[in-house]
């Protein structure tokens, strides 16, 4: 398994992509990502990638390593004749005193109860949010494209559009918001060209999944 690829700058920067040239004699066919548009059929599902949790599952870890290292202390010092740590006695008396309404005792148990469930969201759901899947056109091979390089190709693009002064780009897994600002041209013969140069852009990237593209084009506002 192939691991995650995806150039990446921040959201809107311009960098060159790498391409991949084809020498005189060499064979002429032509691979399924060449033309920029992935031609093969989809083999299997893209899902997403999962991360490893590598930062929560240690905080974790080791919060219950110190709870469960003093516990255990304690028990071996009381098994070894001394007397309980004042912490732990405290602890078992403030237990058996206080009411289950009470509002410590409400505290102590809600955030229990959202770290809990903090803990669930992180084991259930794939994170890695700026990986986006790319269609599977080769068995045993899976691919990402990140945010960020998406919206660069797509910013790309779109200042190549004439009267396109400046564009903004803001990648989401669904939907790519554009925005742009045109200095001359009509603005609806703008929006038309940026339209088609950004559907095209988009079936480029060869996605799993296609982000929606939702445009706004205006004029620069006056200085001053």
């Amino acid at each position: 398994m192939s691991e995650p690829q995806g150039a990446g700058t921040g959201e809107g920067s311009t960098q060159r992509l790498p391409v991949v040239e084809r020498g005189a004699g060499t064979d002429t066919e032509q691979g399924p990502y060449e033309s920029g548009v992935p031609d093969g059929p989809a083999l299997g599902r893209a899902g997403r990638f999962w991360s490893t949790r590598r930062v929560p599952a240690g905080i974790v870890a080791l919060v219950l390593l110190l709870l469960a290292g003093a516990f255990l202390y304690d028990i071996a010092a009381v098994r070894a004749g001394r007397s309980a740590l004042g912490w732990r006695r405290d602890l078992a008396r403030q237990l058996a005193e206080r009411p289950v309404d009470d509002t410590w005792v409400l505290v102590g148990a809600g955030v229990a109860a959202a770290l809990g469930l903090w803990l669930l969201v992180l084991a259930l759901t794939p994170g890695l949010r700026r990986l986006l899947p790319m269609r599977r056109t080769h068995p045993g091979v899976r691919a990402a494209l990140h945010r960020d390089a998406a919206a660069t190709v797509l910013r790309d693009r779109a200042m190549e559009v004439s009267g396109v002064q400046s564009a903004w780009v803001r990648m989401r897994r669904r939907r790519a918001r554009v925005r742009a600002l045109s200095h001359f041209r009509e603005l609806d013969d703008v929006r038309a060209d940026l339209d088609g140069v950004l559907d095209g852009a988009v079936r480029g990237l060869g996605l799993a999944r296609p982000p929606a593209v939702s445009l706004r084009v205006k004029r620069p506002g006056r200085k001053g």
